[in-house]
């Protein structure tokens, strides 16, 4: 590929999203929904997969790009020998049908463009009919059609619809695509006019949207940026949160850690919900507990970890052998077998979720509490069993630490639930569980000679989801086996500045089941910074945290991972459980303490040799601070 994943810009229209490149090109679209299958598949493939090219001809270069204001509407500025052109690309906020729209105006000069439309459905399988004449064509296949409207006159050939004009000074043309489904009445008349007005309203729709932001720290530029990416990665008709719009973008360049995010996970729609309640965003709140009550129907044994956009269940794993990957990292995968996998932290993720929304103002629901009760009825007696953990391990299941924790959360926002909310709930059975879980955690995942909590019971690895004990208040980030886990951290897991997600060696292969190598998890160093403002060290959490910031593109978008080797962002594009950590630790900068949704439940620090108990009370010699 010639462009790396931070060349790329997003569009969205909150049902679905497309990735623009630098040069022009949209390389990455699905419609009619982030997990239909793509039309523009260029990403993990070439230009024959599926892509629009919208630039000038010949040589040239982009010499700025931006979104306008507080927007998703994006403005590319190319330039060449003849002059500069700018190219402003939307998706208007969906109302009946998906629609992508592209403006050329001329800036300087009189520049010659052009437009190459290579629509390939399935995935860049599916070279589709296209039909009509002049400045509208349909393109047919199956159960999609895209309808193109240009404002010049265009040639069909070979599955493409391409044309070249020239723009002038103050001159603008436009292009609109919109999909149909197979019965639809196609879109009605385009032009520059209709193009523009468009644009000005999807603008404003963005900007009335940020008005509701309540943080007005020092970081409010890219954490409203950070915000709306998060917010153009919900599904707006059932309130589902994608983990990101893309696919199979590889976690090892050439490697073959390359999954499907374009599906709603419990644990990374819960972070994305409690960044945009301590935002401000209630609403979005509202609408992911419809959508959660909707998917968590039924048998809570039978809950997943994650569910389509609509809250499907059998997502399953394929391969597409026809696509080279994304810098020939292959497979290429759709679906996600992790869908059946067994997650224990998921329970404390929703319920800690639930208990959230409640404290933050959101009206109770009868019907979420009774699906809460259920799930904790469920793990009273399954939270001993081993799990495939937050990492997704595709090893043997394990009695990982960070699962056991976060059961210990579900049975603690239980008792929070009928202690502070006045829910009805068997709270003194609650309790006992709690201090049962907290007890065993302490006893089996703590290596008491190392003085750190360990990746699983009687394990010698480090995971770097241990960071987030104090954030989910299990205990003070000053407790001493808490400073000591994150020295441990430091020591083993750090590379070039930022941080791993556990150690991936070659003897840790029968762990995670996959060949050694990724690049830094970006949340995990987010998470390194939370411990250092909460154990008092703001400065050095500040330095990491702009560390981190500096890694954003030119638009203030992060992928999942970093390659610190090649100096690149790596991993599916853009990654909500990357852009949900900076928005809580610039909270934290703003608010001072722990992750400002979980300030009050943090333990006390532990200063001695007693034992503490799961409400943070010492006995036996410890004292209290």
């Amino acid at each position: 590929m010639s462009l790396r994943i931070e060349d790329y810009a997003l569009l969205g229209d909150t049902h679905t999203a497309a990735l623009v490149g630098y040069d022009g090109s949209i390389d990455w679209l699905c419609l009619p929904r982030f997990d239909s299958a793509a039309c523009f598949a260029a990403i993990l493939g070439g230009p024959d997969n599926g892509r629009w090219l919208l630039a000038p001809a010949g040589e040239r270069r982009a010499v700025a790009r931006r979104y306008r204001g507080d927007s998703l509407v994006l403005e590319t500025d190319h330039a060449n020998a003849d002059g500069r052109v700018r190219v402003t690309d939307f998706m208007p906020v969906r109302e009946d049908r998906p629609v992508l729209t592209r403006i050329v105006e001329g800036l300087r000069g009189r520049v010659a463009m052009r437009s190459r439309l290579c629509l390939r459905f399935d995935y860049g399988h599916i070279a589709p009919w296209i039909r009509g004449d002049g400045r509208r064509r349909y393109a047919y296949a199956g159960p999609d059609t895209v309808v193109v409207d240009a404002g010049v006159d265009c040639r069909t050939g070979a599955g493409t619809c391409s044309a070249d004009f020239t723009v002038g000074e103050g001159e603008r043309v436009a292009f609109r695509i919109a999909w149909c489904g197979p019965r639809e009445q196609p879109p009605g008349a385009f032009g520059a006019h209709q193009a523009e007005a468009a644009a000005a309203a999807t603008e404003r729709w963005w900007q009335r949207w940020v008005e509701g932001c309540t943080y007005r720290g020092d970081y409010r530029q890219a954490v409203v940026r950070s915000l709306l990416t998060l917010k153009a990665l919900s599904y707006a008709p059932s309130g589902g949160i994608v983990a990101a719009p893309t696919t199979s973008l590889p976690e090892q360049l050439g490697g073959v850690r390359n999954w499907d995010y374009r599906y709603c996970w419990l644990r990374d729609a819960t972070f994305t919900l409690m960044a945009l309640l301590d935002a401000g965003y209630e609403q979005e709140a509202v609408a992911w507990r419809e959508w959660l009550l909707r998917a968590l129907a039924g048998d809570p044994r039978q809950m997943q970890i994650m569910y389509g956009v609509e809250g499907e269940r059998r997502l399953t794993e394929s391969t597409l052998d026809h696509l080279e990957g994304y810098a020939d990292s292959r497979p290429v995968r759709i679906g996600n077998a992790a869908s059946g996998q067994v997650q224990l932290d998921v329970y404390g993720e929703v319920m800690d979720a639930l208990h959230q929304a409640r404290s933050h103002g959101v009206p109770p629901q009868q019907d979420a509490w009774e699906i809460q009760r259920a799930l904790m009825d469920h793990l009273e007696s399954h939270w001993r069993d081993p799990d495939n953990g937050i990492w997704e391990m595709r090893g043997p299941l394990r009695d990982f630490t960070h699962s056991k924790i976060m059961a210990w959360v579900a049975a603690d926002r239980a008792v929070k639930a009928v202690d502070h909310l006045r829910l009805d709930g068997p709270v003194e059975s609650w309790k006992r569980l709690r201090q049962e879980i907290f007890d065993d955690v302490c006893e089996n995942g703590y290596d008491t000679r190392r003085g750190t909590f360990t990746q699983a019971y009687g394990s010698k690895t480090l995971d770097a989801s241990l960071l987030l004990i104090p954030s989910v208040g299990f205990l003070a980030a000053t407790d001493e086996r808490m400073t000591g886990t994150v020295a441990s951290i430091e020591k083993e897991l750090c590379q070039d500045g930022f941080v791993q997600r556990y150690t991936t060696t070659e003897g840790t292969e029968a762990v995670d089941g996959l060949p050694a190598g990724e690049g830094a998890f970006l949340p995990c160093t987010f998470w390194l910074a939370d411990n250092y403002i909460m154990q008092g060290r703001t400065d050095e959490g500040r330095t990491l945290f702009e560390r981190l910031m500096a890694l954003r593109n030119d638009l203030g978008l992060l992928s999942e991972e970093y390659d610190t080797s090649n100096g690149r962002l790596i991993g599916n594009f853009p990654q909500a459980f990357s852009h949900v950590p900076l928005v809580i630790t610039a909270q934290n900068f703003q608010e001072g303490g722990g992750p400002a949704h979980h300030r009050s439940n943090a333990r006390p620090p532990f200063r001695g040799r007693g034992k503490t108990d799961a409400a943070g009370q010492e006995s036996g010699g410890g004292r209290r601070t």
